[in-house]
């Protein structure tokens, strides 16, 4: 739910002894902004399109015409770039075989990230990943990427005999072949999702609770209750500042994962 709808339900909200918002229902989330056949387009997919095009006019206006001494632009972008190449890739797959999957690696960061920090920027408010179906998504890149790297390096056989280290004993092989798949195949995809979704959706309604809270408090009739709203506010100020940390850590422990399962899929032991 953004702020902005919040705002506007607030402006015509009836007093809340008469309307619950509690349990929420999937109206309060499901918001359509509009329908093309059988297409519905949602606000976060008008945002994650947004953030889509601002990346590609920042990437093309900041290194269309790079030089050695770089322009503020420039010189930002160089140091995401090199942040992602040389902080994640290289030290997760190593310096054999990272460059190649920069871009994927660069692409995911750069993404995530803008999207995460849409989530507190005025006007917009909304964490795209705090809609499951972007993270899921996402995750769906990274699994097909890694399982399929792993498969061409070894083929499908070798792939699954690669599952279980070398020198176990044979009677413990069978047990560990089905804990290793289900961590490759299933839990990693599930928690690499599943945690980037949980942190922005609560972090958002963490903000939403204080915002609203202040807002119903300012509109009691007590002169303290009104006075309460301005910690509440406080504190929805704060969380802001925390939140915007947290969205940046979100990003880089998604694409450090991903690095991390790609570098897995193309070691050469497990």
């Amino acid at each position: 739910m953004s702020f902005n709808v919040l705002a506007s339900t607030l402006g015509t909200m009836a007093p809340a002894e008469e309307v619950s918002h509690f349990p929420p229902t999937p109206e309060i989330f499901w918001q359509p902004l509009f329908s093309v056949g059988p297409v519905t387009v949602t606000r976060a997919m008008v945002v994650a399109a947004i953030s889509v095009i601002g990346i590609a006019w920042w990437l093309i206006a900041t290194t269309q015409r790079a030089a050695v001494v770089p322009s503020k632009g420039q010189f930002l972008t160089e140091g995401v770039y090199g942040f992602v190449r040389n902080g994640i890739a290289k030290d997760m797959i190593g310096s054999k075989e990272f460059i190649r999957f920069v871009p994927l690696l660069f692409s995911l960061f750069i993404f995530i990230l803008v999207n995460n920090l849409f989530g507190i920027t005025p006007f917009i408010q909304m964490p795209t990943m705090s809609r499951i179906g972007f993270p899921i998504a996402l995750v769906l890149i990274v699994y097909v990427v890694y399982h399929a790297i792993g498969i061409k390096k070894r083929g499908l056989a070798g792939y699954f005999k690669f599952l279980v280290p070398a020198g176990l004993p044979a009677w413990i092989a069978p047990f560990i072949f089905v804990l290793e798949f289900i961590t490759f195949f299933i839990t990693r995809p599930l928690t690499l999702a599943l945690r980037l979704f949980g942190n922005m959706f609560a972090g958002h309604m963490l903000l939403v609770v204080f915002i609203v809270g202040g807002w119903e408090l300012f509109l009691a009739d007590s002169f303290f209750l009104k006075l309460a709203a301005l910690p509440a506010w406080l504190l929805a100020f704060a969380f802001t500042l925390f939140e915007g940390l947290v969205q940046f850590l979100q990003a880089y422990v998604f694409t450090l994962l991903a690095a991390s399962y790609i570098g897995g899929a193309l070691a050469d032991e497990h």
